[in-house]
């Protein structure tokens, strides 16, 4: 019965040929599943001026108008927990991810008054292009379908793959800075913590040569410093959590 409900719920998502139609496939899927709203967002690369590709959600107006009116978004947990799971997760295990404050309980207790009580949320990322999550959520009187909980990750990654599809080729229409070798190492010893001096004595080359390549880069992602340097670089893959770590273990 299960694989028939994610075959039925899939085909119905993949065949949506406009936000409008994925809007109402996602709110008979979020029925089906035994939760009451959903919540679907695509964000482009942050360096774009426009962020949000597609947003599509049946949460309750007042909670809605809370969320906007005090821009919550930079301040939710749910959403820096997506930064840290590679799979759906259950939002009561959110401590799991990432370290919950008094502020954010204080904002998880608002939303359980406006009917937005507990939820589980599937996260996807493409480095460089987009990221985006879909959430389905309960109200405080309805019980959790934690038995279903598998199908709706199934549903999620497919809403936010038809999504993509619906907000058009983000990656087409993004611009990656390119950066030489050089200037890449450069900047990979720099997110290691090392100094221009440090990086000059590793590469073999002047302390000015690594001073001009780091500036070189910042110009060419439009920042102005380091660290925000070292983010961009991050995000659009150009060098990796993996790569700072492992030589950090490896000291």
């Amino acid at each position: 019965m299960r694989l028939t409900l994610i075959e039925e719920l899939v085909s119905r998502i993949s065949e949506a040929r406009n936000e409008q139609q994925l809007y109402e496939t996602l709110r008979l899927a979020t029925s089906r599943l035994g939760f009451d709203h959903f919540a679907l967002a695509l964000e482009r690369n942050p360096g774009r001026s426009e962020r949000t590709a597609l947003l599509l959600h049946d949460y309750p107006d007042e909670w809605a108008k809370v969320y906007e009116g005090f821009d919550l978004g930079g301040k939710d947990p749910i959403r820096r927990a997506c930064g840290r799971s590679m799979t759906g997760f259950e939002w009561q295990h959110l401590d799991r991810f990432v370290p919950i404050t008094r502020g954010d309980r204080q904002m998880l207790a608002v939303g359980r008054d406006h009917g937005i009580a507990d939820g589980y949320t599937v996260p996807r990322h493409l480095p460089g292009e987009a990221s985006g999550s879909c959430s389905f959520v309960i109200r405080s009187e309805s019980i959790y379908p934690r038995s279903l909980l598998h199908v709706a990750e199934m549903v999620g990654a497919f809403a936010l793959t038809r999504a993509r599809y619906l907000a058009g080729n983000i990656s087409a229409t993004v611009k990656r800075p390119a950066l030489s070798e050089r200037q890449r190492e450069c900047l990979l010893w720099s997110a290691r913590g090392k100094t221009a001096g440090e990086i000059a004595t590793i590469l073999g080359i002047s302390e000015e040569t690594v001073i001009q390549h780091l500036k070189i880069a910042r110009e060419r992602y439009d920042v102005h410093c380091r660290q925000a340097l070292i983010l961009c670089a991050l995000f659009d893959g150009l060098i990796s959590f993996a790569d700072i770590f492992r030589w950090w273990r490896q000291k």
